[in-house]
């Protein structure tokens, strides 16, 4: 527990989690330890925790080159493992889901795309998902344009409908309008 009221005292002095990874695994040469420490500091359950730091476990921590802590950290970072898992109210759950349609509906997606949906979905940051989904496009081979821009336009209408929404939505949702308008 003391690597955590390290990394809680670090994080509350406005150092990045990547940061408090870099220091904390400097000073104990202990790279999973730290990395669970910054975890825990940022209210990530156990759990999710474990499942994080087993998936990159090998690539990033189990032998770790020297003096590589900050590198380290900021791929953590990257990757998303320091990541705080927002409560998603129903309206936003409801939102994914037609996110997931839509993505399922594109036909093929590129990776970097889904790591940073997931991300999105992860923190809670619909706004961020819905503009990247708009601006996208579906496969034209595979894809299912009419139930893409469908779904885009339903996830749209969900989102303005939350307090204060993002302005930069409602001219995303017109492009999504217009597009599923010329698919039907």
């Amino acid at each position: 527990m003391r690597l955590a009221t390290l990394a809680r005292h670090a994080l509350s002095r406005g150092t990045t989690p990547a940061a408090t990874y870099a220091l904390l695994a400097r000073r104990t040469h202990k790279p999973l330890p730290s990395a669970r420490a910054v975890c825990l500091a940022l209210t990530i359950p156990l759990a999710e925790t474990t499942r994080r730091l087993d998936d990159c476990y090998d690539a990033l921590l189990a032998n770790p080159r020297p003096n590589s802590e900050t590198d380290t950290g900021e791929l953590l970072e990257a990757l998303g493992v320091f990541d705080v898992p927002a409560s998603l109210t129903p309206t936003e759950l409801a939102v994914v889901d037609h996110f997931l349609a839509a993505v399922d509906a594109m036909g093929g997606i590129r990776p970097g795309h889904q790591h940073g949906l997931t991300r999105w979905f992860t923190t809670g940051n619909l706004t961020a998902a819905y503009l990247s989904l708009a601006a996208a496009q579906p496969l034209p081979r595979t894809g299912d344009p009419a139930r893409y821009w469908t779904a885009l336009v339903t996830a749209g209408e969900l989102l303005t409908t939350t307090p204060n929404p993002d302005t930069r939505i409602t001219y995303a949702l017109t492009h999504c309008r217009t597009q599923a308008a010329t698919r039907t």
